[in-house]
Order: C-alpha cells, then sequence, then structure tokens
C-alpha cells in the first residue's frame, strides 16, 4: 500500500509517464542495494537496469561492500572492501554487465563520491594515508593506479568530490573540523590543483533542521551542460535536491515535493536526471528518473529492497 502511495504521489506531482517520457536505450543506470543476508550482514550489492526499469541483474554477487558512485561511458567505478578488512575500501572498475571485475589502485578510500575527466583516465577521489589522515582529496590515474594528493589537513573531512564539465574546477564538502559535532559541512569549489578553494553553500542555521542528523551539503553533481552544480542538503524535515552556479550567486531548490530527495546523477547529455526518493522518514527507498526537460518522472524499481540508491548512468 506505501509503495502504491508513493507511486501515485510522484504522479500527481511530475505528471503521468506518457510516451514523453521515454527512456534513453544508450544508457542503463546502476545503483546500490542492501540485500539481507544472515551471514554477511554488511553485504551491499550494485544492480544494473535499463532507464525503462526492465532487465535487472546483480552484477557483483560478492558478500563484500559493493557501491558505485561513478561511471564514464562503459566503465563502472565502485568501492569494494572484498580481499582486505571491513570497510577498507580500494576502487575497482567493471562493466555494465559485471563481466569483468579490476582493482584500479592501492589508494584506500573513504566511502565518498567520485567524478573523473580525461575520458576517464583520471578520477577524483576522497582517500585516506593510514589511520591518521583521512578524508582528503587525491586525482587516480585508473591506467597506472597512481595517485596525486590534493589536500594536506589532518583533522579536516573533504568529500564526495566532482570535477567541472571542462575538468578544471572540483566541487566538494568541506567540513574544518570533523571532530566537532557542533560544525557540520559546507559545499567548498577549487582549482584542479588544489589552489583557489572558496566556499559556496551556507546553511540555513535557522533552518527547523539545524539540529538533526544529515547532510548539510553533499553528494555534489555538476550539470553537464548547464551551468550549475546540484547537491544534497537536510532542509525543512526531508533530504531535498538544490542547486548553485559557480560562483554561488543564485541558489535554489531544484525539485519541489514533499518526499525526501538525495543521491542524484546526471546524464552524459544533461537531459535526464536519476535519484532515489522515500517517504520522509526514509523507511522504503525508490529510483527515480526524470526527463529534465519536460520534468515527467517514472518510478524504475518496486519494495523488493527497502535500501536502493545512489544511482549513476552507465552506457550499455
Amino acid at each position: 500500500m506505501r509503495n502504491a502511495l508513493f507511486l501515485l504521489l510522484a504522479v500527481a506531482l511530475f505528471g503521468s509517464c506518457s510516451p514523453g517520457n521515454r527512456s534513453d536505450s544508450r544508457y542503463a543506470i546502476a545503483y546500490n542495494i542492501h540485500l539481507p543476508d544472515t551471514l554477511h550482514k554488511n553485504n551491499y550489492e550494485i544492480i544494473t537496469m535499463n532507464m525503462d526499469g526492465t532487465n535487472k541483474q546483480n552484477i557483483t554477487n560478492h558478500p563484500d561492500v559493493a557501491w558505485t558512485y561513478y561511471a564514464y561511458k562503459t566503465r563502472l567505478f565502485f568501492i569494494s572492501d572484498r580481499d582486505t578488512c571491513s570497510r577498507c575500501f580500494f576502487l575497482y572498475e567493471t562493466d555494465v554487465n559485471g563481466t569483468k571485475v579490476n582493482k584500479i589502485s592501492d589508494l584506500m578510500l573513504e566511502d565518498s563520491w567520485m567524478s573523473g575527466r580525461k575520458d576517464g583516465e583520471e578520477l577524483v577521489v576522497a582517500g585516506r594515508i593510514g589511520k591518521e589522515l583521512r578524508y582528503q582529496l587525491f586525482i587516480v590515474n585508473t591506467k597506472t593506479g597512481t595517485s596525486k594528493q590534493l589536500t594536506h589537513e589532518p583533522g579536516a573531512k573533504y568529500g564526495d568530490p566532482c570535477f567541472s564539465p571542462d575538468g578544471k574546477q572540483i566541487a566538494f564538502y568541506y567540513q574544518k573540523d570533523k571532530a566537532d559535532k557542533t560544525s557540520h559541512e559546507e559545499l567548498f569549489l577549487m582549482n584542479d590543483d588544489g589552489t583557489g578553494m572558496t566556499q559556496l553553500t551556507h546553511y540555513p542555521e535557522n533552518n527547523p533542521s539545524a539540529k538533526d542528523y544529515g547532510y548539510r551539503a553533499g553528494a555534489a553533481r555538476w550539470h553537464p551542460t548547464e551551468n550549475f552544480i546540484s547537491y544534497v542538503s537536510l532542509q525543512d524535515g526531508r533530504h531535498s535536491i538544490f542547486a548553485i552556479t559557480p560562483d554561488g550567486k543564485k541558489q535554489w531548490k531544484l525539485i519541489d515535493n514533499d518526499l525526501s530527495e538525495g543521491y542524484h546523477d546526471w546524464s552524459p547529455d544533461g537531459k535526464w536526471l536519476t535519484f532515489n526518493m522515500s517517504d520522509i522518514k526514509e523507511t522504503q527507498y525508490q529510483i527515480m528518473l526524470m526527463n529534465w526537460s519536460t520534468k515527467e518522472l517514472k518510478q524504475l524499481t518496486d519494495s523488493t529492497y527497502k535500501s536502493q540508491l545512489s544511482p549513476v548512468f552507465i552506457e550499455k
């Protein structure tokens, strides 16, 4: 009943799934699920499906934490703690069918979004060196596995980095002191060499959700063709997708509804938006697809799994 009501709300808010919302056969969508498993409680898998929600398949099938945050064309990148300690993440890649899994680098990663440039040759990631220096930004070469460290600030927290479409800037969240429970992250921008760091967002401290647990500004994605950065923020009792221009002068709520939105991704041509949506209490997550031009919305998943999160576009 809840799932049916959820879909009715989505249709009422954004319009029916008419032929105008026909999906693009070039792309598939990869997303993450938690697979209930009595032997492996932290078993997260990656599912791929067509953009109309058909042909769902588990492409990882491994009792690890496997989580994708980024794809470039046919290359699907994901973090995994297979063959190492629990939640000690390293970077891997596969394709839309999970045909072959390759480890990319020996740099240990944080649980964070990532982004690419130079035809997928370089990724910007949040990584760690030992136990002390955590949540720093690195650029990883996906051909050689080597990495270049961009930030060097013990105690600070950098995460969810995203390249601009031209690869010259990076949007990310930053928290100056992650041990300070009274502080929180904001969205920042810097050059690709780590210089010129400037703050973009300023969370409204008088917001009713200011003291609640959740994102203040994170999971940034740069729109491929329009001049704005989308991100997630907990405001007014729910997570929502917001947008801001790179100069910080214009900020707005990207989608206006009464449900909770979160992790999201833009298709490479900027014509489609996929995101996870849930009820306010976030008890059931669904993967949604929006035609960015018409704003028509379609629900692609059902209630088989409660946690269905972080969708990304991948070419078939």
